[in-house]
Parts: structure tokens; C-alpha cells; sequence
């Protein structure tokens, strides 16, 4: 079984998703949180309904919020919806 979305499970979804997927943070500021002009963002938390990204649009810093089309169960749950979204904004962007 997966781990439950605790704070120090968002911490290490963050750590692996800044050092590894920036550009996959930056599509969902993009295509879900309507920053279009996003030129960089990342991930600050995640809890089992939504994201908090951080996003440079040029002019500075803007924090933005996504949130889940459902409850994430777990991190494979979490897991898999990143894919899922990244895999869908990618067909939008």
C-alpha cells in the first residue's frame, strides 16, 4: 500500500518533482492554473485535493492553487495523476 499524503510525504512529491519534472510544474501552472505567460514554477505542497505552485510569469512570483478532479487516496494515487495530468496538457499546451 501506498503512503497516505502526509506533510513529509508532500515534502519528498516536491523535492522529486522540482528536481526532476520542473518543466512538467511549469505546464500545469500553463494549461490548469491559466498562468500562460509561466515561465517557471514549482511545486511547494501537495495534499490529497490540490497542488500549491509557486509561478514566475515575467513580473515576479505568483502563488497558484490546482485542485484535484478527486481526492488523491495515497501517493501512488498522487502518482498517478501528475502523469495523467502532464499527459493531458500536453495535448492543450
Amino acid at each position: 500500500m501506498a503512503d497516505v499524503i502526509t506533510p513529509e510525504i508532500s515534502d519528498r512529491i516536491c523535492k522529486h518533482m522540482n528536481e526532476d519534472h520542473a518543466d512538467a510544474i511549469a505546464l500545469y501552472a500553463k494549461v490548469y492554473g491559466g498562468m500562460q505567460q509561466a515561465t517557471a514554477a514549482a511545486m511547494v505542497r501537495i495534499d490529497p485535493h490540490g497542488m500549491d505552485l509557486m509561478v514566475q510569469d515575467g513580473g515576479g512570483q505568483t502563488p497558484v492553487r490546482i485542485q484535484f478532479d478527486h481526492e488523491l487516496q495515497d501517493s501512488e494515487d498522487a502518482h498517478q495523476t501528475l502523469i495523467a495530468m502532464v499527459r493531458q496538457a500536453r495535448t492543450q499546451a
